[in-house]
């Protein structure tokens, strides 16, 4: 889903296990940056409810690369 600039879109996470996940979660954008959100709903000692926020940028799964030479071989290090 794409944002534009200053905004963005959060939902109910309909898949939470585990008190530590979030309740809701969603995608926002600010100032041109893409960007991650997720809320938890919380409650004040005085009983007041609000929203805990976390923002983090997207992960974006590494590129598989081939695997590294420890040294390149060249045809004069050849002992024969």
């Amino acid at each position: 889903m794409e944002t534009k600039n200053n905004t963005g879109a959060i939902f109910k996470n309909d898949k939470k296990t585990a008190e530590n996940q979030p309740d809701y979660k969603g995608k926002v954008n600010v100032n041109g940056k893409d960007m991650e959100v997720a809320l938890w709903l919380k409650e004040s000692k005085a009983g007041t409810k609000y929203f805990s926020a976390t923002f983090q940028e997207p992960y974006i799964k590494p590129a598989l690369s081939s695997p590294a030479v420890p040294f390149p071989l060249e045809d004069d290090d050849l002992p024969f």
